[in-house]
């Protein structure tokens, strides 16, 4: 296993330098570490949950202030602390139902009558009130203490309740964090896949002999328009050249090669063009949460000229790269307290939105 700590270090210096581009790349490689992290994290006997949380909260801010502009890194990172709080509720509810099933059992044969009702009951209530409450990090570590689910009780075969109680602790701590890994590993896979993901929406936005715009070079419009194309849907596409790296000749390029009809325009002639498109689609570094998107220089004139014709303006964006900062602004001078995260239910891969900052 390689060192947890040489790694996390050596992705710090990629971001601090930007070795690694992209919110795809970042997301993925952020999770990647994480998922090392925990593997080889050593927990304690009681909280464990708690102490995991504190120790990916603590990289986590590491890995944030790396660099603060590539947003996809904290997004990931909420999304790992809100997986390790969902596998806890969910193991606590197991546990909660086995303690409910052996006290009743008990009751039948009339074996710690007293103690294991009374106990079941508080613990009943103490999930109900974790169920009902919204979703945050604060109220697993508020609501479902870990050393409620284990009863105490009184035997003379201490030695081998000890044994047995070490080795429940154990067993629970390997399932932990066995579920938080498994549940990372479907992330990491949801963020490879992402391009795919959204592609398969393209007939529903793309019809019949339509004129799109797109400005930027986006590997996720790329794959959206040849989806598109692939279901024999027939399209031209004006590419705005995206002064000044100009990556529309990059992205033409790559259309043309795929078999698209491509036609490169300038800049300036974005607002002369758009009264003829149908669709602007474009790509986005990050969503926010009113809507607006971080996207590339451009993009905000040709929002507004979309607005002005009412055209549709569609942004493809995976879900890594959805943030909860109400603006550019707040997101890259954000300081996320990752102990209170609530959860984003309603998730789009792709959204309209006239906004652009």
């Amino acid at each position: 296993m390689p060192d947890v700590h040489a790694l996390v270090n050596d992705f710090l210096i990629k971001l601090k330098k930007r070795k690694i581009e992209g919110s795809k790349a970042t997301a993925k490689v952020t999770a990647e570490v994480l998922r090392s992290f925990i593997s080889q994290q050593r927990l304690p006997n009681t909280n464990q949950a708690g102490a995991l949380i504190d120790a990916v909260k603590a990289v986590g801010e590491q890995l944030i202030a790396a660099n603060p502009v590539e947003l996809a890194v904290g997004n990931v990172v909420r999304r790992v602390l809100h997986i390790i709080r969902e596998e806890d509720l969910s193991l606590t509810a197991a546990a909660i139902g086995g303690l409910s099933l052996s006290a009743g059992s008990d009751d039948e044969d009339d074996v710690g009558h007293d103690e294991h009702p009374a106990l079941s009951a508080a613990a009943v209530a103490a999930a109900a009130r974790s169920t009902l409450r919204p979703p945050s990090l604060q109220t697993l570590l508020e609501d479902v203490p870990h050393t409620a689910a284990v009863p105490h009780t009184s035997s003379s075969g201490g030695d081998s309740e000890g044994k047995s109680k070490s080795a429940d602790k154990n067993s629970s701590t390997k399932r932990l964090k066995h579920n938080v890994i498994e549940a990372v590993n479907e992330l990491i896979q949801d963020i490879v896949t992402c391009h795919e993901q959204i592609a398969e929406q393209a007939v529903e936005h793309i019809h019949q002999n339509e004129v799109i715009l797109t400005l930027g070079s986006s590997r996720t419009v790329v794959e959206f328009l040849c989806a598109a194309k692939e279901k024999k849907r027939s399209f031209r596409v004006f590419v705005a050249e995206g002064a000044p790296r100009y990556q529309g000749h990059t992205l033409a390029k790559e259309l043309v090669t795929r078999g698209l009809q491509t036609t490169v325009i300038t800049d300036s002639a974005v607002f002369a063009m758009i009264s003829r498109v149908n669709m602007v689609i474009v790509g986005a570094h990050a969503v926010m949460a009113n809507g607006g998107v971080i996207a590339p220089v451009g993009l905000n004139m040709v929002a507004l000229a979309a607005q002005r014709h009412a055209v549709p303006f569609v942004v493809l964006a995976g879900i890594h790269k959805v943030c909860w900062c109400q603006n550019s602004v707040q997101a890259i001078n954000y300081k996320i307290n990752l102990i209170n995260l609530q959860r984003m239910d309603v998730v789009t891969t792709a959204c309209s939105s006239f906004q652009s900052e």
